[in-house]
């Protein structure tokens, strides 16, 4: 009987000292996945890992004021690729750039700004951007802007598993930019909401891009919930960084209103804008 007692206490014992175990384990890795997602910054979803695969959904980790911040894959990862999320610099440059989905008026605003500082940006457009907005395109280009490849209808380009239906998302927008400018469009490309495989860098590298992600950006792109411009201000001068590719919505009215202000802020801390063109060279 004692020897029973002893084997039931044995036993017990262990199978309470697995759970405690199994139970301090789950709660570790809750806290951290809490203070891991704290840290991710992702235009347009949210990142779940800074990971060293070069696939996903494209996220930041800040890890100090004025610092380059860490992305899904590092400078180095993305190279291969002809990809890029910052340039490798101590120097104080930005190089600005807008996604252009739709016009909804904000953009006449935008390029006034920017000619005003004499900025060079790069307008990642869509299909119907282009074929819907002629006059902005060649205004954008009269005043020295890059026309970039934001792809013919915007969609999840990582399920896009053929080089055939890649290429004619891109393709098809070449095709209406030339018909609008009577030019051969750059071969300046960025993944939808920053959704990316290995083989979609592998497939745009193959056709003669470069990808370009961003290491800056915000939560602009909601119509009905646009940022406070001054704490939009005070968010994007925070985040700058040497080599900063910087990620605007030309939808919001935000950065239509603080843009000037936010430009001669940069300019004051010493920052000074370059085109994408320079990047690659």
């Amino acid at each position: 009987m004692k020897n029973l007692t002893y084997l039931f206490h044995s036993r017990f014992g262990k199978y309470l000292k697995l759970i405690l175990i199994f139970c301090a384990a789950f709660l570790t890795g809750r806290l951290l996945a809490k203070i891991t997602s704290s840290e991710i910054i992702s235009p347009d979803i949210t990142a779940l890992s800074v990971s060293s695969d070069p696939s996903g959904n494209w996220g930041l980790s800040f890890q100090e004021k004025g610092k380059q911040p860490l992305g899904n894959a590092s400078i180095q990862e993305l190279k291969q690729y002809n990809a890029f999320y910052v340039q490798d610099t101590d120097s104080k440059n930005i190089y600005l750039t807008f996604d252009a989905g739709y016009e909804n008026g904000n953009t006449s605003a935008i390029l006034d700004a920017l000619k005003k500082h004499q900025v060079p940006a790069t307008f990642f457009v869509v299909g119907n951007f282009l074929s819907q907005n002629p006059d902005l395109i060649k205004r954008m280009e009269k005043e020295g802007h890059i026309i970039g490849n934001h792809t013919m209808t915007h969609p999840n380009m990582s399920k896009i598993s053929t080089k055939e239906a890649f290429q004619k998302e891109l393709s098809d927008v070449e095709a209406i930019y030339k018909e609008v400018t009577g030019k051969e469009m750059i071969k300046f490309y960025r993944p939808p909401q920053g959704i990316y495989s290995t083989l979609n860098l592998s497939m745009a590298k193959e056709l003669g891009y470069h990808t370009f992600f961003w290491s800056l950006a915000y939560v602009d792109w909601y119509q009905d919930n646009q940022p406070d411009p001054q704490e939009a201000i005070t968010k994007l001068t925070n985040r700058i960084h040497p080599g900063a590719i910087v990620l605007l919505h030309s939808t919001s009215s935000t950065n239509a209103l603080i843009l000037d202000e936010l430009l001669s802020k940069w300019e004051q801390m010493g920052y000074s804008f370059h085109s994408l063109k320079e990047l690659i060279a």
